[in-house]
């Protein structure tokens, strides 16, 4: 299995949705169907962001983790721009 990583920049958030249920609500969405290795927020260029590392059997299959991922962070915050990478080397290498 390789590892990879969805990066989300968060947009508005939901009527109600507190900022720190932003993360939690994106990793459980990729938990549901991955091994999630680590998660992560920082604010980068003055815009937060939301980074889920997890395990998949190929890109195929990393791509359709993260769609499902950045669906259902959806329901608290709307992303304004989000990229897939896989560890390659030891380095992260954007899919396209």
């Amino acid at each position: 299995m390789s590892s990879y990583r969805v990066t989300m920049i968060v947009g508005p958030l939901e009527l109600g949705v507190k900022p720190e249920t932003v993360l939690p609500t994106l990793t459980q969405a990729i938990a549901d169907y991955t091994v999630v290795e680590s998660s992560d927020i920082a604010v980068v260029a003055g815009s937060p962001r939301v980074t889920v590392r997890f395990t998949a059997d190929g890109d195929e299959a990393a791509f359709l983790v993260a769609e499902q991922g950045i669906d259902g962070a959806r329901v608290s915050a709307q992303p304004i721009a989000w990229q897939l990478t896989r560890m390659v080397q030891g380095r992260w290498e954007p899919l396209d």
